[in-house]
């Protein structure tokens, strides 16, 4: 950012206080803005994103007191000034004049020649002036290339990984983690979902010239477990049930997540792959309860006794003539 940028940037009105607001309402107003802003709260919205990073640029100078005291400076001697080099009558002094008299040159209001300050490759620019007046200029020769004012920046997002073990994800819990050499405790929240992230706001590396700092952002894996998956809020399982019991119907019970069980009633005629509901027996969390989501699955016998066989054979013939596939070769066609 140039002194040029800060001379045209109203910072206070950016935020909406004003030019005497104190500390505590310079940051009120900018974490209001800059929720409402956000790039997470507003998923491909240039103008958001736009807004986003104007608001934390000036707030970066308007929480610096030394930044903020230069800004006034440079904001106040910008009041009627004149850019543009000619002639002028007596009283038409402007930012020219100021800057003329500061560095040795007559104001067109005492009937000297104008000043005419530009900003160049060699030579002197107008930001070398403004950055000599508050520390930050450069040497005035063109191989000492230019500084003038650097613009705040908020730092960079700091990406890492996490993996939990299944039931410290249905429940929550806590991770640390090494960051940039700090170690940084990370609150889960229960019932986390494989591949979600969490976002830790100030977190990541430092902002620049007093800018924010990043985000530290947690993409979490969950371990898998060999009878429970997760569904958002619900809990999901697979029991088995025998031909018999599917047939018939029959009543089992069920294990649950925190070593309890549950009684199931699996209805006559239940086919493989249905889902049977046990309410409230899923995540709990301090907003909602989730379900547990039963399938079931009818096993196939791999060996059959002689008995068994006649038996099936027996119920063979008593359903001969029933065609489970019918239809399937007219709907494959369509």
């Amino acid at each position: 950012m140039t002194g040029q940028d800060w001379m045209e940037k109203d910072f206070y009105a950016v935020l909406g206080v004003p030019k005497d607001a104190d500390d505590a309402a310079i940051k009120k107003a900018y974490r209001k803005l800059a929720r409402q802003h956000h790039p997470d709260q507003n998923q491909g919205n240039v103008a958001a994103e736009t807004k986003f990073k104007e608001i934390g640029e000036a707030y970066a100078v308007l929480s610096d007191p030394e930044q903020r005291r230069q800004y006034d400076a440079v904001r106040a001697m910008a009041g009627g000034a004149r850019f543009s080099a000619g002639p002028g009558g007596a009283g038409a002094g402007g930012f020219e004049d100021i800057l003329g008299s500061m560095f040795g040159g007559q104001g067109a209001g005492r009937g000297g020649p104008r000043v005419r300050y530009t900003q160049g490759s060699a030579g002197v620019g107008f930001d070398d002036i403004l950055g000599s007046m508050f520390g930050g200029g450069r040497s005035g020769y063109p191989s000492a290339g230019t500084t003038g004012f650097t613009a705040p920046s908020p730092g960079a997002d700091v990406a890492a990984q996490v993996t939990l073990p299944f039931r410290a994800a249905v429940e929550g819990t806590t991770a640390d983690l090494e960051v940039g050499g700090r170690t940084i405790t990370a609150r889960i929240p229960a019932g986390i979902n494989d591949g979600k992230k969490i976002r830790l706001r100030g977190k990541g590396r430092p902002g620049v010239n007093g800018g924010p700092p990043g985000d530290l952002v947690v993409t979490v894996h969950v371990a898998p477990h060999p009878v429970w998956t997760l569904d958002g809020h619900d809990l999901r399982m697979t029991v088995p049930v025998t031909f018999a019991e599917a047939a018939l119907g029959t009543t089992l019970e069920a294990p649950t997540l925190d070593g309890s069980t549950v009684r199931l009633k699996v209805p006559e005629g239940t086919p493989s792959g249905r889902v049977l509901r046990v309410k409230g027996r899923g995540v709990r969390t301090a907003n909602a309860t989730g379900d547990l989501l039963v399938s079931v699955q009818v096993v196939v016998p791999q060996k059959l006794s002689k008995k068994a066989k006649d038996a099936l054979e027996a119920f063979a013939a008593e359903s001969d003539g029933e065609d489970v596939r019918v239809g399937l070769t007219e709907r494959a066609a369509e």
